[in-house]
């Protein structure tokens, strides 16, 4: 019962995903992942089909590997958190990551959620986000391939489902059970016109502009020049200059 981050914090718990079914409720300010899978109504209607639910959804996995970490911790991080952590919805380093560490730290987030303008807590901060977020320079090589550049990158999106940050759709043709992910790489793209391209993203029309690329694989590995935050369906611990995605194909077993 709540959002993408409460059901991002429910699978940190589960050791055997084979043998646990989840049921789940929104309740957040984004709920991308209710969002795409068509979950909606009163929370009492939503439990009645779960409790009668007999056959699970399958939905990938994604699992998110560190291989280092800056000095800099979230400020809301646990003192002991794990190299390794999954995922339901997306996974991203960089401005996207920024947005959410910066949310998970604001006092206003929970007053504006309870009046149902939580979405405005993420506007506010994206704005200032774009202003202050430093770019850099990486490599991505997805499924062990050749790595290639992506040089002044505002941030990578690795989506196992369509939407992420309150509805905007980075991977239209994300299928969360084909085991791979969909990316939508952003790279040195003027400041003054993502402000116009992120609004496109709503209806999954951004890659119109230039140098914003989509991309596919099984696994993703993204090496940094600097370490940038990196978020798991909005939750961020650390910062890091090196990580792997991995999707493990319908591990979640989702009652709906």
């Amino acid at each position: 019962l709540g959002g993408d981050g409460t059901f991002n914090e429910a699978l940190q718990g589960i050791t055997d995903f084979d043998c646990v079914e989840i049921g789940y409720i929104p309740t957040g300010s984004s709920n991308d992942l209710a969002r795409d899978l068509g979950i909606k109504g009163d929370p009492s209607f939503l439990l009645s089909r779960i409790l009668v639910c007999d056959k699970p959804h399958l939905m990938d996995l994604g699992r998110l590997t560190y291989h280092d970490s800056a000095s800099e911790r979230s400020r809301l991080h646990e003192e002991k958190d794990s190299d390794t952590r999954y995922f339901a919805v997306s996974c991203g380093i960089g401005y996207d990551a920024a947005i959410c560490e910066e949310a998970l730290a604001s006092h206003f987030k929970n007053t504006l959620n309870r009046l149902g303008l939580g979405k405005l807590t993420y506007l506010t901060i994206a704005l200032k986000q774009l202003i202050l977020t430093k770019r850099g320079n990486c490599t991505i090589t997805l499924d062990g391939k050749e790595p290639f550049e992506l040089k002044s990158f505002l941030f990578i999106a690795t989506m196992i489902h369509r939407f992420e940050g309150g509805g905007f759709m980075f991977c239209p043709d994300a299928d969360a059970q084909d085991g791979r992910f969909n990316l939508c790489a952003v790279g040195p793209i003027a400041k003054l016109r993502i402000l116009f391209a992120l609004p496109s993203a709503l209806k999954g029309q951004h890659y119109r502009y230039p140098h914003i690329y989509p991309y596919d694989g099984a696994s993703v590995h993204i090496e940094a020049d600097r370490p940038f935050w990196v978020h798991t369906d909005g939750e961020v611990s650390r910062k890091s200059s090196s990580i792997t995605i991995e999707c493990l194909q319908k591990k979640i077993h989702l009652l709906k």
